[in-house]
């Protein structure tokens, strides 16, 4: 398979989308209710883009395995949304957060595709105001704008420390008043099990109840997965605990490629592990980074109070290091710095692996009332996690697995490789190259959403397609697929529960293919997967009850596509023999630990397509352009 034409209009940049826009075809209003869409997922990207659709007057059919659509995991992005409206006036620019964007990815994603994002950001904000989102606002009522790691500017928007929460509020209520207005339909607690083709178009989903266990068919027109990320496949993450990769792993097994897989982000400010009991880590937010000073001791060992360890024994590694930027580095210069010193022997807490993130400057700069302002509700969860007063005394981080930036190849129009099928936020591949800068994740979920799909979607719903019905043959072979590989599941009959096999590969994940990967290890990772694959097929244990309400079930089909997403993750890290953003080959760096990437071989897109369970990945490359940035080291010193 050769990947398709990326459909990038020609022309300057600065007027690619508008030139996209002036020639897009249109569906006239009488005619959208003939055509519908199937929307997987209701987060930021999933319910912004229903909502859209629905109003445009097309029929929208949206899923969720969450027991209501507003509990998607976009709640959890706590600290901002950037958007290059300037009212900082520092002269900010939309190409000031395109070149941001592109730097912060370390030159690993497409130019076409981030300057858009950077364009439609200022509308995003208008939307959301429009919508009531409680951003915070400066003293004379403008709103009030922060930094964010990578960025010498102050323009990410924020509504405290729960800005995802207000937004996901802002896109439920638009959905829900398509709901109440016959447009659009929303099925809680229902899971994608399959992707149904007919003439190799997407033309539905095989779907299984959660409650019931009763297995459904939906037909439509085109289908949007907005099913977020994947980073659950190393067990322990910041990832809400049903998050998964199913829908997009079905859709990679029709022929769907997936790009760049072993493009994963660590954050570095989660609180960390405590205990082997844990099946989730908690994210703090790095808008915290704007005022807390990230430390450690000078002396190994230093077991003293961090309130007793003055300044001058203090190791602020962040911003010795990268003085331009300091503790604002980007989330994976800061994730490896984080781990260098704790390796050298300098880390906190009883595991050694924490840092400190101090707040007691800020607090006597700014005041009590200013840090709780901007701060107040993520330090309530932090004490209310800890017993820690983060006022009082330093939070203690370390970084943890957050967000993907591979996923599912898409091109200008965010159509995936089979017709019909688009992928939106940060299910797809599209924005943020090898490293996602923080405050962007929102940006470009409600850019695709609100701005981008309800277009390029109307746009394919103008093309010549036959009526389909949930009785065509080809959903009646969907359907099979699924009852057989439930079938499979329930018959291994073994003694380990599916949770087992998770956090067994979750700890190679993290130790080959984490913050550092090197050949050796990832060749060892692919030896351990591939038996931790055997192992699971071999003994698993599934609770008895397929046709009824069994979280077992869910558990374990969803591990199933972890196992062999986490393979490829290896494999596309081994073949990409270089360092750039979250990806750390340690084969790979500068003579002062810092990434050194490889554009005459490797600056490029690799996407990966599915050749079956014993089949090898193939790998199909596009290769990258630079006609408005210019390369050069990633540099934040």
């Amino acid at each position: 398979m050769n990947l398709p034409d990326a459909k990038i209009p020609p022309g300057p940049i600065e007027k690619k989308w508008q030139t996209w826009l002036d020639q897009h075809r249109l569906v006239g209003p009488n005619n959208r209710s003939d055509s519908k869409v199937i929307v997987i997922g209701t987060g930021l990207a999933g319910a912004s883009a229903a909502a859209s659709l629905a109003a445009q007057g097309f029929r929208v059919e949206s899923f969720c395995f969450q027991d209501s659509s507003r509990r998607a995991h976009s709640i959890a992005a706590q600290g901002g949304i950037n958007a290059a409206k300037d009212y900082a006036n520092e002269g900010d620019s939309v190409r000031r957060l395109f070149h941001d964007t592109m730097k912060g990815g370390d030159f690993r994603s497409r130019e076409a595709n981030v300057w858009r994002l950077a364009e439609l950001s200022e509308n995003i904000i208008d939307q959301a105001v429009a919508q009531g989102v409680p951003f915070n606002r400066e003293y004379g009522g403008q709103l009030a704008t922060r930094s964010f790691g990578g960025v010498l500017v102050q323009r990410t928007f924020y509504s405290r420390g729960q800005t995802g929460q207000q937004l996901l509020l802002g896109a439920y209520s638009a959905l829900q008043h398509q709901v109440a207005s016959g447009n659009a339909v929303v099925h809680d607690r229902h899971e994608m099990l399959d992707l149904v083709l007919v003439d190799g178009q997407a033309r539905g989903v095989i779907v299984r109840n959660l409650v019931t266990g009763e297995i459904e068919r939906h037909a439509a027109d085109a289908v949007i997965l907005a099913s977020g990320g994947y980073t659950n496949v190393y067990y322990l993450s910041t990832n809400a605990m049903g998050s998964n990769v199913t829908a997009a792993w079905r859709a990679h097994r029709h022929g769907a490629l997936m790009a760049n897989p072993c493009y994963t982000q660590i954050h570095p400010t989660c609180i960390p592990q405590s205990g082997e009991y844990q099946s989730k880590l908690t994210l703090m937010s790095e808008s915290l980074r704007n005022d807390g000073r990230v430390w450690v001791p000078r002396k190994p060992g230093d077991d003293r109070a961090p309130t007793d360890i003055p300044d001058q024994e203090r190791y602020y590694y962040l911003e010795e290091r990268y003085p331009a930027f300091g503790n604002l580095a980007p989330r994976d210069i800061a994730s490896r710095a984080a781990k260098v010193v704790c390796d050298d022997g300098l880390g906190v807490g009883g595991t050694g692996r924490g840092v400190y993130l101090d707040f007691r400057d800020a607090i006597a700069e700014r005041g009590h009332d200013v840090i709780e302002g901007r701060y107040g509700n993520l330090f309530e969860m932090y004490e209310n996690i800890t017993g820690d007063n983060p006022y009082e005394t330093p939070m203690m981080i370390y970084p943890a697995p957050h967000y993907a930036m591979g996923g599912l190849w898409v091109d200008y129009e965010l159509q995936t490789t089979i017709p019909g099928l688009f992928a939106i936020g940060e299910a797809n591949f599209s924005d943020h190259g090898a490293n996602r800068l923080g405050a962007s994740a929102l940006m470009q979920t409600l850019a695709d959403g609100y701005f981008i799909a309800p277009h390029t979607v109307a746009h394919y719903l103008t093309g010549d397609r036959e009526p389909v019905s949930t009785s065509d043959s080809a959903f009646e072979q969907a359907e099979d697929a699924v009852e057989s590989h439930i079938t499979r599941l329930m018959d291994v009959d073994g003694t380990t529960a599916a949770q087992v096999f998770h956090r067994e590969m979750g700890n190679v994940m993290l130790d080959n293919c984490g913050m550092a990967r090197n050949a050796e290890g990832l060749e060892r990772a692919l030896t351990e997967i591939r038996a931790i694959k055997r192992d699971f097929w071999s003994d698993l244990r599934v609770d008895p009850g397929r046709d009824e309400f069994n979280q077992s079930l869910e558990y374990a089909n969803r591990v199933s596509d972890f196992l062999e997403l986490g393979e490829l993750m290896c494999v596309d890290a081994l073949r990409r023999e270089e360092s750039c953003g979250g990806h750390f080959r340690e084969e790979h760096q500068t003579p002062d630990g810092e990434a050194l990437r490889d554009d005459d071989r490797f600056a490029k897109v690799t996407a990966w397509e599915y050749r079956g369970e014993q089949g090898d990945p193939v790998p199909h490359d596009e290769p990258l352009t630079f006609e408005n940035v210019k390369l050069a080291t990633r540099s934040y010193k």
